[in-house]
């Protein structure tokens, strides 16, 4: 491994290095077409305590990885994690500085999330809208790469960095998105696998209709906690003096912007971004600004997207394939049409929307292979965290993803709300499991329950900014 300079759009001090690794596009085919995968290295500060090499996903699927162990260690990663690690980040295949892929997505196209469907017509323009987007990734100049961006094709990259690392084993910390892919590295690869950590996990099938499908379950479970906060600060926003009436506030909003939009923003963005904005507390008072601007029939500060990037592209592409390419999902409208009237009943937030045609019903490709199937055959090293109340992974695919695990995992409860179970400025009880685990091994001897905190830790500046990219990322769930 050649180590040197990181690429020069990514802003990093020296001792962070990179390097390219060529891999294969399609593992059945190991001396076919390679692509490079970009990993970045920040190496332990004890070489004497030196365990080895932890690994990094901030989910996504299409998250950027370069950059993100050094957002840990700004954030507040403590001296002897530091020290038992090197930090290894890398941008998963078809990401920015990994063989980018584009599907030369239109703004409005990068929400790849449906539309609410208040009947059975709007599913059919859903499917429309879904069909377009999936016509277009198959028409793009990445098309012959989309089939082979996979969970399971990442995790055989992972296994690639291990080997060209020179390392037996590596450890993991994989968050959202990236507790489906660390789940598959320890499925595929048990024994390659050292100390292993799971943080806001999904549920065993991955991105799948049914993952889909909770986060409308995630929101119905953390948007009390929104609506709490808000009407403790109803002189300041006047949004509801109750959490009945912060609520109320969110009906009468999505229904008036379902009439008249205010500058595109209609009532299924309105119930989207809300979702959105609910991940952190740290993005309540935004949001809370966001409702009031709505109220007054102005435009919120910051809700009209620009232009995707390039590297924007390339996350949504990845993102998109992956989720049609691990899993067949349904073909027929009809299927959805039930799915939007059970889930507009069960979860009225944003059920309609969740459960609503996303582009892979029309994806021209079935997948490549079956789906990665967890089970509980494999070393016990795996340490899971998650919140009670997370809009994003709710509990109920956690406990399953446990379960399929049987003994080889721990999981760690914690009473609180968001998306982010353990990162350094959250839960100090959750934080403190992971860390006991990643420097000294130590796991709970049964699965373990972290109460509610007053409050996240003070930051400084700098950990607050690096907090914020971090938690940016981890929303593109």
């Amino acid at each position: 491994m050649n180590w040197g300079a990181c690429p020069a759009d990514v802003a990093a001090p020296p001792q962070l290095q990179c390097a390219s690794l060529d891999v294969p596009l399609d593992y059945r085919q190991p001396d076919g077409k390679k692509i490079s995968i970009e990993i970045s290295r920040l190496q332990s500060i004890d070489p004497a305590a030196r365990r080895g090499v932890l690994l990094f996903n901030p989910g996504g699927p299409g998250g950027l990885g370069l950059t993100f162990p050094l957002d840990l260690v700004r954030a507040g990663i403590p001296a002897s994690v530091l020290a038992r690690y090197d930090l290894i980040g890398f941008d998963p295949r078809g990401v920015a500085h990994s063989s980018p892929v584009n599907c030369n997505l239109t703004a409005e196209q990068m929400v790849i999330a449906p539309k609410y469907a208040h009947n059975e017509a709007d599913v059919v323009e859903a499917s429309a809208f879904a069909k377009g987007i999936a016509q277009q990734c198959a028409a793009s100049e990445s098309a012959s790469v989309l089939p082979y961006l996979t969970t399971a094709n990442t995790a055989r990259d992972m296994d690639q960095i291990r080997a060209a690392l020179g390392e037996s084993k590596i450890s993991y910390v994989g968050y959202s998105y990236g507790t489906y892919l660390g789940g598959a590295y320890a499925t595929l690869f048990p024994d390659q696998t050292d100390r292993v950590v799971l943080d806001s996990v999904l549920g065993p099938g991955g991105y799948d209709i049914t993952a889909a499908r909770r986060f409308a379950e995630g929101m119905q479970d953390r948007f009390p906690d929104f609506a709490k906060w808000a009407a403790v600060r109803n002189s300041s926003y006047g949004l509801g003096a109750t959490p009945t009436a912060v609520t109320a506030t969110f009906d009468k909003l999505a229904d008036k912007l379902d009439e008249t939009p205010v500058a595109g923003i209609d009532g299924s963005y309105f119930r989207l971004a809300t979702h959105g904005l609910i991940y952190q507390n740290q993005s309540f008072p935004r949001l809370a600004q966001a409702w009031q601007a709505l109220l007054a029939n102005q435009v919120p500060s910051g809700a009209v997207p620009p232009a995707p990037t390039p590297t924007e592209q390339s996350q949504t592409g990845t993102m998109i394939s992956i989720l049609c390419g691990d899993n067949a999902w349904p073909r027929t409208i009809s299927t959805y049409q039930d799915n939007v009237a059970q889930d507009r009943a069960a979860y009225p937030m944003i059920g309609a929307s969740t459960a609503n045609v996303w582009p892979c019903a029309h994806w021209p490709k079935q997948p490549i292979e079956t789906p990665v199937q967890f089970s509980d055959q494999g070393p016990s090293n795996l340490l899971l965290v998650q919140n009670t109340r997370d809009p994003a992974t709710p509990l109920s695919g956690a406990l399953e993803t446990r379960a399929q695990f049987g003994d080889r995992a721990r999981m760690v409860t914690v009473d609180q709300g968001g998306h982010g179970a353990a990162l350094p400025f959250l839960n100090s009880c959750g934080f403190s499991a992971v860390t006991d685990f990643l420097v000294n091994g130590t796991r709970p001897d049964t699965d373990k329950f972290c109460g509610a905190e007053a409050s996240a830790r003070g930051l400084s500046q700098q950990q607050q900014q690096a907090a914020d990219k971090i938690l940016d990322r981890m929303t593109r769930h």
